[in-house]
């Protein structure tokens, strides 16, 4: 576009003019292009599973809680959270929701996985429910038992197992995905099964309540199944800043869960496919961390919500069943780096 010149200017003071401005208008639209190309979010992939726990994440999704971090998330929902690790491993997403063991069990594997922050644990949220026949974890001897290997469920059945002197070896194990469980468990086929809710209330609710009950759950081991945000540590290095962000929009997706509960549980439940009312009752089956405690996941200590004390427990009922070779050092399970960055602000 040619520069108007004004009537009263001369030669000289118009190519002046035009030699002042194209370059001007040039910076402009340089300027106006970097920001434009600043202000484009960038794209993230988190693998998931329908779990009450990741409700926050449900929210922020929802409500774009990511905006304000420049980021635009996409959540990938997996029907079995075995496959997640190979996902992160091939760059098919860029991060996952996983359970710390699975963690463990991929570190001791040599993969460069590691939890950059806590999400929860579970309290009852993760259980081994039983007909009426059985009555406690010794009565597991001898019988049927679906679950899912090589997952939550699998460890939890591992770690109930040994607090009785029992193995997989006393049992009959019949695989399957934790959906799968209650019908398996309705027609009969099961008098005994492990999974997590939402399927764990459908497995409660049959027969109005008395057909089925839990004969062991995660509160038996507060800490040991415990949900974490993971990366390969190449993404770490490459995207602190989009990491945060994404923590930054679940402590968002808590707060808002805090604040209009009522709002939560009907986007939660519109994700997980079920009612708001179940939401609420889920939501007693975890515990979410709230930021101020999340640094003392990365701490050594006793207590079993560390992955210190869980880490120990979880590797050598790993190798004892032989799906690691080797215990990896706890410190190569984790970033901390992001978590402890967020808390001292």
């Amino acid at each position: 576009m040619k520069t108007p010149v004004p009537h009263t200017s001369g030669l000289r003071s118009s190519s002046r003019r035009n030699h002042f401005l194209k370059p001007a208008l040039g910076l402009a639209l340089s300027l106006s292009a970097l920001t434009s190309f600043a202000q484009t979010p960038a794209s993230m992939k988190i693998a998931t599973v329908v779990w009450i726990g990741y409700g926050p994440f449900y929210v922020a999704e929802a409500l774009d809680l990511y905006k304000k971090y420049n980021l635009k998330v996409s959540l990938q929902v997996f029907n079995d959270p075995a496959l997640i690790p190979a996902a992160i491993a091939s760059g098919a997403v860029d991060g996952g929701m996983l359970t710390y063991d699975q963690v463990v069990g991929q570190v001791a594997a040599g993969r460069n996985m590691k939890v950059v922050m806590p999400i929860d644990y579970s309290n009852g949220g993760d259980a081994i429910v039983a007909d009426s026949s059985i009555t406690k974890v010794a009565d597991f001897k001898g019988k049927k038992i679906g679950y899912n290997p090589l997952s939550p469920s699998d460890f939890l059945l591992s770690y109930a197992l040994k607090t009785v002197s029992l193995s997989e070896k006393d049992i009959s194990p019949v695989s399957m995905t934790p959906e799968a469980v209650p019908a398996a468990m309705a027609s009969g086929q099961l008098p005994i099964g492990v999974t997590y809710e939402p399927s764990l209330s459908q497995i409660l609710s049959q027969g109005g309540g008395n057909k089925f009950k839990v004969v062991f759950s995660s509160k038996d081991a507060p800490g040991l199944i415990a949900d974490v945000l993971v990366f390969d540590d190449k993404v770490i290095k490459a995207k602190p800043t989009q990491i945060t962000g994404i923590m930054k929009a679940y402590l968002d997706g808590m707060a808002y869960m805090k604040s209009k509960p009522d709002e939560a549980h009907k986007i939660i439940g519109k994700f997980m496919g079920v009612p708001a009312a179940e939401v609420k009752e889920q939501l007693s089956g975890v515990y979410n961390i709230p930021l101020a405690e999340m640094p003392k996941a990365f701490m050594p200590a006793k207590e079993t919500t560390s992955y210190y004390a869980s880490g120990e427990i979880i590797a050598e009922l790993l190798k004892a069943k032989g799906q690691i070779t080797k215990i990896p050092a706890t410190e190569a399970t984790f970033d901390a780096s992001l978590v402890k960055a967020l808390a001292a602000k």
